[in-house]
């Protein structure tokens, strides 16, 4: 197979046992072959006879190279806005108030479930495509709009369309257990028999690569949620949560008992929810644009986070009620700048550990054997991705080892 050198850049390899920051290695290289990186490391170091044995050499031009981006938490399927309900918030309502009166999830379910498969491919294409234009070369798409079979077959029928006509991988999540719909008012538990039978075929369909759910006061209980990812389990699907958005439910220990991939939100989480986490080997995703969008003042506990030892990772969350975001840049430098994140743990959280959310061990760093997805950037230092508000330094996407 070809052998393709990458030369004069900079390299932000984000290994973790690097002793660098970032995983720096100045005047780097890379050498792809066919999908993946055959080696990594400084361009001195490369070994002649490997280098006679490529047949194409491309020029950086300088620029920093990190790992293709990982948005590992997105709503990123779905139709019509919100807007109104922004002005409603920007009033005085809160999230839950505007749920409770049959605004909310339940208003995007009524647009999704009007909108044809067509229409929501052509809603959510340009989304999709603002992420790509930032490097992003996997992306998690969540269902949950549907609340009902043919409507979440069909928001998962249209992410995995996405997938196979664009140059990225997309996950497809269900998570039919998002909101109650209104045909099942009254009825949680038995909305939840009725989730549990569309994961089953929906599962028989594959269109589901994992399982989520929302436990929270406005959404679900613990046993209700313990239902379906004990189901998922039961089908060999990975699961993870929405935990501890809205108040301290105990769903990251709940998920983290079910072997879940990642526990999203964690404003909340308390001492013995991260405690599980680590032991399990959950990851903590942070969405900094939902905490934003939302005007939240519970700060996720990034201390705690750390003090476990706990993977973060930093995602859009892109929705249309609570972070109609298509930029992961930005959540960079609101990760740090809300939250406190350092830009290298920022930076890690897009790649490294957003890969590791998703179950991925083959992207998310620079090192041989892995996926040849990387991006270069018009910086100097990894830091600048982070800093510059509303900037784009995006030069070129490489995705498994071609140009995108």
């Amino acid at each position: 197979m070809p052998l393709t050198l990458w030369q004069h850049c900079t390299l932000a390899t984000l290994q973790a046992q690097s002793t660098e920051p970032y995983g720096l290695v100045e005047d780097g290289a890379l050498v792809v072959e066919g999908e993946h990186l055959r080696w990594v490391g400084r361009l001195a170091d490369l070994p002649a006879e490997l280098r006679q044995q490529c047949q194409q050499t491309n020029d950086a031009g300088g620029a920093l190279i990190t790992p293709g981006l990982i948005d590992c938490h997105t709503h990123l399927v779905y139709g019509g806005n919100r807007a109104a309900e922004f002005e409603q918030r920007l009033g005085g309502a809160s999230y839950e108030d505007i749920a409770r009166q049959g605004g909310g999830i339940a208003s995007t379910v009524k647009n999704t479930r009007a909108a044809s498969a067509d229409e929501l491919l052509q809603q959510s294409l340009p989304r999709l495509q603002q992420l790509m234009a930032e490097g992003v070369t996997t992306v998690e798409i969540k269902s949950g709009y549907g609340l009902a079979m043919a409507h979440e077959r069909k928001c998962l029928q249209v992410a995995r369309t996405l997938g196979q006509t664009q140059a990225l991988d997309v996950c497809t999540t269900f998570l039919g257990a998002h909101a109650l719909p209104p045909e099942f008012a009254g009825r949680s538990d038995d909305y939840v028999d009725e989730v549990l039978h569309m994961l089953t075929d929906l599962h028989a369909e594959g269109l589901v690569d994992a399982v989520d759910a929302f436990c929270e006061r406005i959404a679900f209980s613990p046993a209700q949620t313990a239902r379906v990812l004990a189901a998922a389990q039961a089908l060999g699907l990975p699961v993870k949560l929405h935990a501890e958005q809205l108040s301290d439910s105990g769903g990251a220990a709940l998920a983290a008992s079910f072997g879940a991939l990642s526990c999203d939100h964690l404003e909340w989480l308390s001492e013995d929810g991260a405690a599980a986490m680590a032991a399990a080997g959950t990851v903590a995703v942070l969405l900094p644009g939902a905490f934003y969008f939302l005007r939240e003042t519970k700060l996720p506990p990034i201390e705690m986070l750390r003090r476990h030892g706990l993977s973060i990772a930093i995602s859009t969350d892109c929705n249309p009620g609570s972070s109609p975001c298509t930029s992961l840049l930005l959540m960079l430098n609101m990760a740090c700048t809300l939250f406190r994140l350092t830009p290298e743990e920022a930076l890690a959280g897009v790649t490294r550990h957003a890969a590791q959310a998703l179950g991925f061990k083959d992207r998310g760093v620079l090192a041989a054997g892995r996926r040849a997805d990387f991006v270069l950037w018009n910086v100097q230092h990894p830091a600048q991705l982070a800093y510059a508000l509303g900037a784009n330094p995006h030069l070129q996407t490489i995705y498994k080892g071609q140009a995108r």
